[in-house]
Parts: structure tokens; sequence; C-alpha cells
């Protein structure tokens, strides 16, 4: 029994975190446009609807799969402005990135979603943001879960003016069944879309129309001219000369599968590492959600955890060999250091005395920052969308009359250049959201994602495993009850590190709770559902049957349509 069925078509299908933006990449399919179309309306959307944990000046990593077979990532992350002194934070904020302009990375989610639309895509941005404006300009309904993530954060809006008056109308935080209405933020879009308009009826003039209205005219002029007055370092040079690289996906065979992820930018290829370590220790005579199971799931994604920890960063400025923690070789010798009667308690040494060795100090407290969206589609002709966009509204200031906070990613770089993840000019940030999909052996598709910062590809791989190896359908796989492990350093400053830590959802029963304490893991009892876990939305498609279905995470409010 699930809360809700998986939802199957034959044409196309969609699921997003917010059933609005679901709703708007819907619309759009249903009006002949394509998975890139709808996947970029509903990401648009989800920076209106979700605007704690997305905004539209975030970020938005993207993976895309024509029908044809042709895949690329558009790698939509933003870089550190040229100007910023590398050792900033080691010399001025004592090892610390702070809140503020000063975690400002080039805002990338803009150029993402259109430089999609360009190289695949079929509609304007006018079209595609149309839901989006509206949600913006009239409002909607708050719900539960907007309404804890801004309650909870009270004191951090109220920081600055500009962000009080969004998100703490009437001097408080906003309450369920309230409308939420972003004026500013739909005269932003808005007037990108006019930008569009006024270019004409060819559709790529109108596309860089709408771009440079945001990196080159007057949104860029007041985006570094707030920047400027609060301190920042963001120019108009590094707006203007912002580009989202298209990069290759890293793909992996897997059981006749390839899973495909983007690039050690993001956490991606830490996904397929769990993964390979998972089949080299094998899964195949251990029950679903046993001690046995959890436990080797666990432990493989502290070892693929640890390295990204001691490799991942931008592939531009380090020298990240995904190659080699792929190679079955290494995979062998990482996973001889798994045992099952105990659990590493501490993140795992690297293999090598040569590799890098930047192991965080242990803390007390939890410092979870919940963060991102997800959204995928399919359409009628094949092509697969898979998208991750985020960025909070909290710890950096709202732009006043844009009703955008530009990207605050900086916070997942390190402070210490010498940080395989430290901050540099130009450089990208280590990013936590990263889409994925798998095209099956039988030539179905599959995109699946998820928010929750360091979650991200434990829940995601967790579903993976529950629907291609114990045959679940998609909606049981992501209602399945999911654990996650803290037993590494956070990817947000201040990157707190909690080792042995092991959070597990209610519903997953006592003995195996007390099993897994006494090899060693740190429970942390989590309730019986709770985002904190994820929000995994998921669409597969079946070439033999004809048939496709989506389901998505009750988690959170995101849902799931198909016809």
């Amino acid at each position: 029994m699930t809360h809700r069925p998986t939802i199957h078509g034959t044409r196309h299908a969609i699921s997003a975190g917010h059933y609005l933006a679901t709703s708007a990449g819907f619309s759009i399919l249903e009006a002949g446009g394509n998975a890139i179309d709808a996947g970029v309306a509903a990401g648009i959307a989800l920076g209106v609807l979700i605007p704690d944990l997305v905004n539209f000046a975030g970020v938005a990593p993207i993976l895309i799969r024509l029908a044809d077979g042709t895949t690329e990532t558009i790698a939509g992350l933003g870089w550190w402005p040229k100007s910023i002194p590398a050792d900033l934070f080691m010399r001025q904020h004592g090892g610390k990135i702070p809140d503020g302009v000063l975690r400002t990375v080039v805002p990338s989610a803009p150029d993402a979603w259109i430089t999609a639309l360009r190289r695949h895509g079929t509609m304007r941005f006018s079209d595609v943001a149309a839901s989006a404006i509206r949600f913006a300009a009239e409002g909607f309904a708050v719900y539960p879960f907007l309404e804890r993530s801004i309650g909870g954060r009270v004191a951090e809006y109220a920081r600055w003016p500009s962000n009080a008056a969004v998100y703490l109308p009437n001097g408080r935080a906003p309450k369920t069944g309230e409308k939420f209405v972003q004026t500013d933020l739909a005269r932003t879009i808005q007037y990108m879309a006019d930008q569009d308009k006024a270019a004409g009826p060819d559709r790529l003039a109108g596309l860089d129309a709408a771009r440079n209205a945001f990196y080159k005219g007057d949104i860029a002029r007041a985006i570094v001219r707030f920047q400027e007055q609060e301190g920042g370092y963001l120019s108009m040079d590094d707006m203007a000369e912002y580009s989202s690289p298209i990069e290759p996906v890293v793909r992996r065979r897997w059981r006749g599968h390839d899973l495909l992820t983007c690039g050690a930018w993001c956490q991606g290829p830490a996904l397929q590492q769990a993964l390979a370590l998972v089949e080299h220790v094998g899964i195949d005579a251990l029950a679903h959600n046993s001690a046995d199971y959890l436990h080797r799931i666990v432990e493989c994604l502290n070892l693929s955890m640890a390295d990204r920890e001691y490799y991942f960063g931008d592939p531009r400025f380090t020298d990240v060999p995904v190659d080699y923690l792929l190679d079955p070789a290494t995979i062998a010798r990482r996973a001889a250091a798994l045992r099952d009667d105990r659990a590493f308690r501490k993140m795992p040494p690297p293999l090598d005395a040569a590799d890098r060795a930047m192991v965080a100090s242990g803390a007390e407290m939890p410092g979870v920052e919940a963060d991102t969206s997800y959204c995928c589609v399919v359409d009628r002709w094949g092509n697969a969308f898979s998208a991750t966009p985020s960025d909070g509204s909290w710890n950096s200031p709202v732009v006043p009359g844009l009703g955008i906070v530009p990207s605050g990613r900086g916070s997942q770089s390190r402070p210490d250049p010498r940080h395989p993840a430290g901050v540099a000019p130009g450089k990208r940030p280590r990013l936590t959201p990263n889409p994925a999909m798998l095209v099956t052996e039988t030539g179905g598709v599959m995109p699946f994602g998820t928010p929750g910062g360091d979650v991200q590809i434990q829940a995601m791989l967790q579903v993976l495993l529950n629907v291609m190896h114990f045959g679940m359908d998609v909606q049981t796989a992501i209602e399945a009850p999911r654990v996650a492990s803290y037993s590494f350093p956070s990817s947000f400053a201040p990157f707190d590190y909690f080792p042995g830590r092991l959070a597990i959802e209610g519903r997953i029963d006592q003995a195996t709770r007390d099993d897994l304490a006494a090899r060693g893991h740190s429970i942390q009892d989590w309730p019986d559902w709770t985002g904190l876990a994820g929000a995994v939305e998921v669409i597969l498609t079946d070439p033999i049957t004809g048939l496709m279905g989506a389901g998505a995470d009750p988690r959170r409010p995101a849902y799931a349509m198909a016809i």
C-alpha cells in the first residue's frame, strides 16, 4: 500500500517538487512542447513555488538525453567572482564563509534554462516562464513544508529588510493556506519575457534578448550595484562573461543498464561509486531494509562520500580522478575495508598515503541545511530531462526591487584554497544538486533525483535499488523508508562532521535499529516520514509495454502527472 499510485501514461510524464510546477510543465507538454520545454517551465516555476529552497537566480544543473541517444549535461553552476581573493575567508573571516553577499557566485540558473531551450527546446522563454510569472504575481497557497521552513528561520530572514519584506509579510512567517505573493520576482521574470517578445519572431533572438536582460542589462546592473553596496565582489564582467558549460555525462554500466550523472563539479560520480561498491560487496541474498542490507549500503555510501571529500572539486582547477575512482580495481580495493560486523565509525582514510586527507573535526550538534528541489520529464518522442534547481533565500540578501537572491552557492566551497573544493577566483564550488538518469537494458529511460544536500545520492541510491534490484514500482520505491549517514564533513558551511551518525526513518523496526547500533552506528531517530530523507521524483519508461510510470515523494509537496 502506498499513499499515492504510480501514475501511468503512454504519451508523456512529468514529476516535480511542487504540484503547480508539475502542472506548469504538463501544460507545456499538452501544448506540443517537448521534455526540455516542459522541464524548463517546471524548473523556473520551482524558483517561485519553493522560494525558501530554490531561487530563480540560483543554480540549475541539468542532464538531458535526447530520443536519438545523445546525452549531455548543462553545468548550471556559477563561479566565484574574478576579483575575490582566494585567501579572503582564511585571512579575514577566521576560516569561515559568512552569511551575506561574500558567499555569492555568479547566478547560473537563468542561463542554464535558456541554454537548454536554445539547444534542444522548441518554445520561447516567454512561453515557458508564463506559469511562473503568474504564480509570483497572483500568488499561491502556503503549504505546511513552506510554513515550517520559513518559520524555522525567522531570525535569519529578518536580518535584511529586503528578505523580511518578501518572506515575513505582516512581520511574521506566512501560515499554511495564506496566499504568498512575490511581486518583485514576477516583475523581474516578466521583464525578461518582454525582452524576448520585443526581439521579434525569431525564437533564438528572443532567447538571447531574455538572457541579455539578466546578464548584461538592467537586472545585471541592479544586482551588481547592490552587491557592491553590501561589500561583495560580483562585477558586470562576471555577469556578462558567464555561460553554463556543456559537458559530457559520466556513464557507467551496471547490470546491463547505463547510469548517467553529471561530473565531479557536483557529487554525481559519488553515486556511481557507491553503486559500484554495492555491486562489488553484493546484496543479492539480503532482505530489503534488513540490518545486513542497510549496513552494506551505508558503508558503501560512507566510502564514496569519503572520496568525494578527498578528491572532488571543479575539474577545471582540480585534478579529479573519476576514472581511477570508478575503476573496478579501485572499487575492489576500496570495498576491502568494509566489514559486515562493524561500522567505520569515522570517515574511512584514503586508499593511498599520498592521497589528500582533509578530514574535518567532530561537532556536537547537526547543522543540516535543507536545500533544492527537482523535476524530470519524458515526452512522447522519447526525450528525457532531469534537473535539480536550488539555492536558499535566508543566508544572503534579496536584491531590492528584483525579488531574487543571487546564488549563495559559495557556501559549498571550502574556505581553505588548498582543499580540492577550496575558494579561487573563477572556480566553481562543489555542488550537491546532481540530476541523474538510468538508461535501461531494454531501451527505457529513468530520470530521477531529489533535494536534500548530502542526503541526495543516499536517497537516490536507495530508490534506484528499490526499483531495479527489488522490483518495486516507482511510487512504492519512493515511499519505502530510508536512512542517511552523516559520517563525513557536510557540504555546507560550517562543514559539520558527525562520525558514525546514521539517521533512520521510524518505519524501520526497532530490532533493525538495535542491530545497526550494535555494529557501531550512532542511531538518530527520524519520524516515520521526513523531508530530511529527501523527496525523490522518478519517471520510468518501458518500451516493451509502451507505458511510462511516474512517481513523486509525499515527504514534500511533489506530484507526478502522465497521460
